[in-house]
C-alpha cells in the first residue's frame, strides 16, 4: 500500500504552485492550436509560435538558473507570475502573428503539458534544499505527478469551449479567449501561493559560489544528453499531437482534450512508482528502461490504421513515457553540490528547451507538407537513442540511491 507522508509546508506549496502551472498549461496546450486557427493562422503557425515559447523559456530559465539564484528567491518567483499574467493578456487580446509570435518568445506559454519554465530551476533547486536525502525521490515523484495530474484536468477543460458553442450559451471565439483568462488567474494563485510559503530568505546560493563547479563535466554531458531527448519531444509537444490527431482521425477539440485527460492521467498516476522501481533498480534504470519502451510506441503509433490503434499505442506510452520525470529530477541534485543545485537545474533544462524549441516549427512544416507522419516516427528513433545513450554512458556513475 502506498503511503504518502505530509510535506513541510513550504514543500507542500511548491508541489501545489507546480500544479497550479500544470492546470494552466495543460488548458492552453490544447487549446493553442485550436485559437491559432480559428484566428486564420495555418499549422506552420502554430509550430512556429510553439517554437518561440520554447526558445524564449529556454533563455529566460538559464538567466534564472545562473544568475537570479544570487536574488531573494521569492522576490524571483513573483515576478514570474507578473510575466505569466501578462502574456496571458496578450494571447487572450491579441489576434495579428507577429505580436502573438513576440508574446509567445517574452511570455511564459507552454505548448506542452510538461513544466518548461523559468519557475522550474528555483523550484527544482528549493525542493532539494527542503526535502531530506532519503525521501528526495519521492518528493521529486509527488510534485511531478501533481503537475501532470492537473494539466490532465487542464486538458479536459480544453473542450468546455466547443461544449459550450455546440449548447450555444458562449461562442467558441470568446470561449477560447477565456482559456487564456484561466492563465491569467493561474497567475495570481501562483503569486499567493509563493508570497505566502515558508521559503529561505536569503539567496538559493552565494554570489561567489553560484553556477557549476567540481559537476561541471557530468552536468553538461547530461545537458547534451537531454537535449538530444528534447529535441524528439518538441517534435511531438500535445499541440502538434492534437493537431495530427485531428488531421489523420478527425478528432475533434472536445475528444481531444479527453485523449490528453485520459493520457495525462494515466502519465501522473505513474509517476508515484518511480521511488518504488528506483529502490529496486537504481534512479539510471528507471530513467531509460519505461523510457525505451514508450518511444517504441511512438515509432510505431504514425502506422496506426485506426483511432483505436493510435489510442492504444498512447495509452501505453502515457504509462511509462514519465516515469523517468522525478528519477532524473532526483538524479540531477544528487549528482551536484548544494551550491550547484540552481544553476545545474537550470543548465540541464535550457538545453533541453533550446532543443526542443527547433522541434515544433519542423513538426508544423512537415506535418504541413506531407501526409505522413514524420514527426512521431522521428521523434521515437531520437528519444530512443537517447535512452541507449544515457545508459552506456552513465552505466557506472552512481549517486546515492534512495531508501
Amino acid at each position: 500500500m502506498l503511503h504518502l507522508a505530509p510535506l513541510p509546508d513550504g514543500t507542500r506549496r511548491l508541489v501545489v504552485a507546480r500544479a497550479v502551472r500544470g492546470l494552466a498549461d495543460g488548458c492552453v496546450s490544447v487549446l493553442l492550436p485550436a485559437h491559432l486557427l480559428a484566428l486564420g493562422h495555418g499549422a506552420f503557425a502554430v509550430g512556429a509560435i510553439a517554437t518561440a515559447t520554447l526558445l524564449g523559456s529556454a533563455l529566460l530559465t538559464l538567466a534564472i538558473g545562473l544568475f537570479a539564484s544570487r536574488l531573494p528567491v521569492r522576490a524571483v518567483l513573483l515576478a514570474g507570475t507578473v510575466a505569466m499574467a501578462a502574456t496571458g493578456v496578450g494571447f487572450a487580446g491579441l489576434r495579428d502573428f507577429v505580436p502573438l509570435l513576440v508574446i509567445a518568445f517574452v511570455g511564459t506559454l507552454n505548448p506542452s503539458a510538461g513544466d518548461v519554465s523559468l519557475f522550474l530551476p528555483l523550484e527544482h533547486a528549493l525542493l532539494a534544499r527542503l526535502a531530506p536525502e532519503q525521501r528526495r525521490t519521492e518528493v521529486f515523484a509527488r510534485y511531478a505527478t501533481a503537475g501532470a495530474l492537473a494539466a490532465a484536468f487542464g486538458a479536459l477543460a480544453a473542450g468546455l469551449p466547443e461544449l459550450l458553442a455546440q449548447l450555444d450559451l458562449v461562442p467558441r471565439g470568446t470561449g477560447l479567449r477565456a482559456g487564456f483568462g484561466l492563465y491569467v488567474l493561474a497567475a495570481f494563485a501562483l503569486a499567493a501561493l509563493y508570497q505566502g510559503a515558508s521559503l529561505p530568505p536569503e539567496p538559493l546560493a552565494p554570489a561567489r559560489g553560484a553556477g557549476l563547479g567540481p559537476s561541471r563535466r557530468r552536468v553538461l554531458a547530461l545537458s547534451a544528453l537531454f537535449s538530444l531527448d528534447s529535441f524528439g519531444g518538441g517534435l511531438v509537444v500535445q499541440s502538434l499531437l492534437a493537431l495530427w490527431l485531428s488531421q489523420r482521425f478527425g478528432l475533434s477539440l472536445g475528444d481531444a482534450s479527453l485523449l490528453f485527460f485520459a493520457t495525462g492521467l494515466c502519465s501522473a498516476l505513474s509517476q508515484l512508482a518511480a521511488p518504488a522501481l528506483a529502490r529496486r533498480v537504481g534512479l539510471l534504470r528507471t530513467m531509460v528502461l519505461p523510457h525505451l519502451v514508450a518511444n517504441a510506441c511512438l515509432v510505431l503509433l504514425p502506422f496506426a490504421t485506426s483511432l483505436p490503434v493510435a489510442l492504444a499505442l498512447l495509452g501505453v506510452r502515457s504509462l511509462l513515457s514519465a516515469l523517468d520525470v522525478p528519477a532524473r529530477s532526483a538524479y540531477v541534485m544528487s549528482l551536484v553540490t548544494p551550491a550547484e543545485r540552481a544553476a545545474a537545474a537550470s543548465v540541464t533544462n535550457v538545453p533541453r528547451s533550446l532543443a526542443a524549441a527547433a522541434g515544433p516549427a519542423l513538426a508544423g512544416w512537415l506535418l504541413a507538407s506531407a501526409s505522413f507522419a514524420w514527426p512521431l516516427l522521428l521523434a521515437g528513433l531520437l528519444k530512443g537513442g537517447y535512452d541507449l545513450l544515457l545508459l552506456a554512458s552513465f552505466r557506472h556513475v552512481r549517486p546515492p540511491e534512495p531508501s
